[in-house]
């Protein structure tokens, strides 16, 4: 299949006991104990995007970038793009202003340090920038980042805010403009079916994934944004306990991940998040971050009941 959009193929660096539905189960004191396989397993995506000549995003962990900087420079000398993953793998949510600054800077800084190059492009682990943490938008444009790639316009018990555009946009703040590239999801009449990678492409029929990701390319009539991690094409990592939902989305059809990527990314056009921005940057609505409410020409996405609310968790 093959369109005009630029769609944004992008990795997120983590290794798999750094999933947050196991955090739990695995202290951040611990990661050093555990076995790693986050090398070998980029490795493979970076061996496969060069097969088909693609070109991505990657976003990477700074606790990875600083315990493996040759998996970074190899990244980097690849030819793709470098961007931030936080350093730590918390969620935006569970953290104060000044906690996710901190953590955004030491992560940012080692990437910068091992690739020379500036890092401007941020996702937040598990798409955790919500109705929550809005504010965080603001300390990203404060810090220098130009691009975030962390809401998610669906309901999940995790993430999302439902009611944001889906197609990629800019968002004012008062620290600056932000370039906003979601989750991608398929519209079907008021449906909205994230199908943007991760375990949504590990769980559908891979037809199934194609249909959908080329309704967003023509229904839509814009480009999706595509995410995988390393571990998702690793079905001998080790085990993890905990609940029977974490485990259902963290292991299903992880045989299965490496032939269906190797079957699509040919048959869409695919590129770094910041190329597909700039294929539709003269095109993208701009919003408006006012009080900590996110939305269009200062009008919140979120149903007035819920505004009162929000205010007072961000006064």
């Amino acid at each position: 299949m093959t369109t005009k959009y630029v769609n944004a193929m992008t990795v997120d660096v983590e290794d798999y006991f750094h999933v947050s539905g196991f955090a739990e189960q695995v202290s951040r004191s611990d990661w050093d104990n555990m076995p790693s396989r986050v090398v070998a397993n980029t490795q493979v995506l970076l061996n496969l995007m060069e097969q088909h000549q693609t070109r991505g995003t990657f976003f990477v962990l700074g606790w990875v970038a600083e315990k493996f900087p040759q998996l970074v420079r190899d990244i980097h000398r690849a030819g793709h793009e470098v961007g931030c993953h936080s350093y730590w793998h918390r969620l935006v949510y569970d953290l104060s202003p000044d906690e996710f600054r901190d953590d955004l800077i030491k992560g940012r800084d080692v990437l910068q340090d091992l690739t020379g190059d500036a890092v401007t492009l941020y996702r937040a682990p598990s798409f955790s920038i919500t109705r929550k943490s809005l504010w965080a938008l603001d300390v990203l444009a404060d810090e220098g980042f130009t691009c975030d790639s962390s809401i998610y316009p669906v309901y999940h018990d995790r993430y999302g805010i439902p009611e944001a555009d889906p197609s990629p946009h800019r968002i004012q703040t008062p620290s600056g403009a932000l370039d906003e590239f979601p989750g991608g999801v398929a519209t079907f009449a008021k449906l909205r079916l994230a199908v943007s990678g991760g375990g949504y492409f590990r769980l559908y029929p891979r037809r199934f994934s194609e249909f959908c990701l080329g309704r967003i390319n023509s229904r839509s009539a814009c480009p999706f944004m595509f995410y995988i991690h390393p571990w998702e094409v690793d079905p001998d990592q080790p085990r993890l306990s905990g609940s029977l939902m974490s485990r259902f989305r963290h292991y299903q059809n992880l045989r299965t991940t490496e032939h269906k990527l190797n079957w699509l990314l040919p048959r869409f056009r695919f590129d770094s998040m910041s190329a597909s921005i700039r294929s539709v940057a003269s095109e993208m609505s701009e919003y408006s971050l006012v009080d900590g409410l996110y939305g269009l020409n200062g009008e919140s996405f979120e149903p007035p009941e819920q505004i009162a609310e929000l205010q007072l968790q961000n006064s």
